[in-house]
């Protein structure tokens, strides 16, 4: 099981369960975890964030509706199949694009950030 490298800002107005599904989901498309990768127990993210195992269970129930992880009784939540990040010059290349248009726009760093958190969390292309 991989430790995972996610935060809870309590001054967010973003709820927790939804900061912790959009920093798991960027951890999963970004590739730093991969198919298969066991995650912590709803028990053991909400002991280590300091959240009610409600709000980590619903992370997790959001994560799954949207195909990311996969959760069985015994065996965890693990991370889907299917979800391997695209080669990085791509994902360069796509940042790039966006930053360029953002400034174009007037966007700062942070409206730049909010934009690709809000792509993020819209549910997948078909």
């Amino acid at each position: 099981m991989k430790a995972l490298s996610v935060r809870v800002d309590t001054a967010s107005p973003v709820p927790p369960y939804e900061q912790v599904r959009i920093q798991i989901a960027d951890l999963i498309v970004g590739g730093h975890l991969v198919e298969d990768d066991r995650l912590p127990t709803v028990r053991q993210l909400a002991a280590d964030l300091g959240l009610a195992t409600g709000t980590a269970a619903r992370a997790y129930r959001e994560l799954e509706s949207a195909g990311l992880v996969r959760s069985r009784r015994g065996a965890g939540t693990r991370v889907a199949p299917g979800h391997a990040p695209a080669p990085e010059s791509e994902l360069v290349e796509a940042a790039r694009t966006l930053v360029t248009t953002g400034r174009r726009l007037g966007a700062d760093d942070a409206q730049l950030l909010a934009a690709v958190r809000v792509a993020l969390s819209a549910p997948p292309e078909k």
